[in-house]
């Protein structure tokens, strides 16, 4: 049987051959040749099972087989020949004594890098393709260092990185220069080089850095006593020291506290006054810790937590506890509504509602139904909201405190009014005449306008209809009706009504005739479009409104002698001209 081949190890080599390889299998005894493709190469017989071997010189991909007196291994077992990996720029190409910066190799056949050397010194891989490679750089001496790269296919050229000394840091100021023996605060360090700080010590106690670059360093002091050191690492060195004091906080005093008392359900607002109270960082109502919402040197306020009875109020500093003050509990009674005026309105909402009753202080909310109204003012007697929208129909209003919520009062939304009609639509500019409004929800009529004028003598015949006197006015104007529900708008139906000049009479052409009539008769005048009547003597004449400036009318009969010759519009009578009947 011939040789059985089954692994050559490494599977990569360089083109110009030398790569040791290990090939296993099995029947290897009495073997005579071991190829690479067609090159065959020098081996060392281990075993029955593994032969070393040196590469010859071949391109590609290729298969190894070894010759033995039995026949030669048929097995697919291939080896790849692999180019020389090429640099051909670093980025950046120097950096600090210490290493740990990442620096970018730029090249072709990359991939598969065994090792990348700064000098004898391994860089540490972080990301490798065919073109480019990430390395963290080791430390090295302040001097170049050749920067090569292995592959299968060797090691390449070499580029020249630049290891640089970091100067040692110094520093200029601090702010601020002394702080509470606690620690906890923050404090600013100024200087030069103070980039890569690895640690901050004030004394020999280390502090937490929360921000670092070249000129400033920002940290947490750590806790400590007296005068002490602060002093900056680099990798560059130790900095030059500069004087931290720590200073004893004084005990928090306590003086006055307002409200000193509250619901037992909390949530409230009080307001702590004292002495060294800066850096609260806890105030207890007897056991119950609270929200801390400002904090100064003489002042805390706070959002007081659920208890009962008399409890005592403390703050908690750096520099200890304080003093207690007394804040006692009160159990709130559950809110009890008396009225609201107004008790109705639009269904658009909007308008403002004015609730009255007890125990209303700290209303959390006021609902129209299930719909929340905005709270507008708050006492203990009375609030005022904005209505939320509602469909027209009836709506429970309650109010929510502390307490519990109140018993309901209804609010009733009430659709806007709607004017489809006018009778009559014409008037006097002088008003004072009866005008019939139609239209639909009209029964809470509160207000009714001609343009911008309220007309007066409301009176309401029905949901449908109302009557009232004109107001004074001029041009054409749009009627509106206001409700509980609101006002009205030209949208629909036609509530348009036109103020009308008084008519005028100037002249009558001929101005007599036959007593028997039948006479054509030209009224002139002003204001006479819309004239509905013309009378000789008190007897109606048949006519026609030419224009608003003529009326032609034909005479009726009448006794011979003088006749006045009058016009009427839906804004009055005319002045009087006289007309002479001739006897027959």
């Amino acid at each position: 049987m011939p040789p059985v081949v089954t692994s050559v190890s490494p599977t990569q080599g360089a083109p110009a051959g030398g790569t040791s390889v290990i090939i296993t299998g099995s029947g290897f005894t009495g073997a005579t040749l071991v190829r690479f493709g067609p090159n065959g190469t020098n081996f060392v017989l281990v075993s029955d099972t593994l032969i070393t071997a040196k590469t010859p010189a071949g391109t590609g991909t290729v298969p190894v087989t070894v010759t033995a007196p039995t026949g030669t291994s048929t097995q697919n077992v291939l080896f790849t020949y692999t180019s020389v990996p090429a640099l051909t720029s670093l980025s950046p190409a120097s950096g600090p004594t210490s290493g740990g910066n990442t620096v970018t190799l730029n090249g072709t056949n990359l991939s598969g890098a065994t090792s990348v050397l700064f000098g004898a010194n391994p860089a540490t891989i972080l990301t490798n393709t065919a073109t480019q490679i990430t390395v963290i750089a080791p430390a090295g001496p302040a001097s170049s260092a050749g920067v090569t790269v292995t592959t299968a296919g060797g090691t390449s050229n070499a580029l020249s990185y630049t290891y640089v000394a970091a100067p040692v840091p110094v520093l200029s100021s601090l702010s601020p220069t002394s702080g509470p023996a606690s620690g906890g605060n923050t404090v600013t360090i100024n200087g030069t080089s103070l980039s890569g700080a690895t640690s901050v010590l004030f004394g020999a106690n280390p502090a937490t850095i929360l921000t670092n670059s070249a000129t400033q360093i920002t940290v947490i002091a750590p806790a400590n006593t007296g005068t002490v050191n602060v002093t900056v690492t680099t990798p560059g060195g130790t900095s030059n020291p500069l004087t931290y004091s720590y200073v004893a906080v004084p005990v928090p005093v306590l003086s006055s506290l307002s409200p000193t008392s509250g619901p037992t359900s909390g949530g409230n607002t009080v307001t702590i006054n004292g002495t060294s109270l800066s850096g609260a960082t806890s105030v207890l109502f007897g056991a119950n810790p609270v929200t801390i919402l400002t904090n100064s040197a003489t002042q805390i306020t706070v959002i007081a937590p659920a208890n009962t009875g008399t409890v005592n109020v403390t703050v908690t500093t750096p520099g200890g506890t304080s003093n207690p003050l007394t804040y006692s509990y009160v159990a709130v009674l559950v809110p009890v509504l008396s009225s609201l005026s107004p008790s109705s309105g639009p269904t658009s909402g909007g308008n403002t509602v004015t609730i009255t009753g007890t125990n209303l202080s700290g209303a959390t909310s006021v609902k129209f139904g299930a719909n929340p109204a905005t709270i507008l003012t708050n006492t203990a007697t009375q609030i005022t909201v904005s209505a939320p929208a509602g469909p027209p129909s009836s709506a429970n209003v309650t109010v929510t405190t502390a307490g519990g919520t109140s018993n309901p009062l209804p609010y009733f939304y009430l659709a806007a009014p709607t004017v489809s009609d006018l009778s009559t639509h014409l008037g006097p500019a002088t008003g004072g005449n009866t005008v019939t409004v139609f239209g639909s929800n009209l029964t809470l009529t509160s207000a009714v306008n001609f343009g911008g004028n309220p007309a007066t003598g409301i009176t309401v015949v029905s949901d449908n209809q109302l009557t009232v006197t004109a107001p004074a006015g001029s041009g054409t104007v749009v009627v509106t009706v206001t409700t509980p529900g609101g006002t009205s708008t030209a949208a629909t139906g036609n509530p348009y009504y036109t103020y009308l000049g008084a008519p005028v009479l100037t002249s009558l052409t001929p101005s007599h005739g036959s007593d028997l009539g039948g006479d054509a008769i030209v009224l002139g005048g002003s204001n006479l479009t819309y004239t509905d009547a013309v009378t000789f003597g008190g007897v109606p004449a048949s006519f026609a409104a030419i224009s608003d400036s003529q009326i032609v009318a034909t005479s009726p009969g009448g006794a011979p002698g003088m006749a006045n010759v009058v016009a009427h519009t839906p804004a009055g009578n005319s002045n009087a001209l006289p007309y002479v009947y001739d006897p027959s």
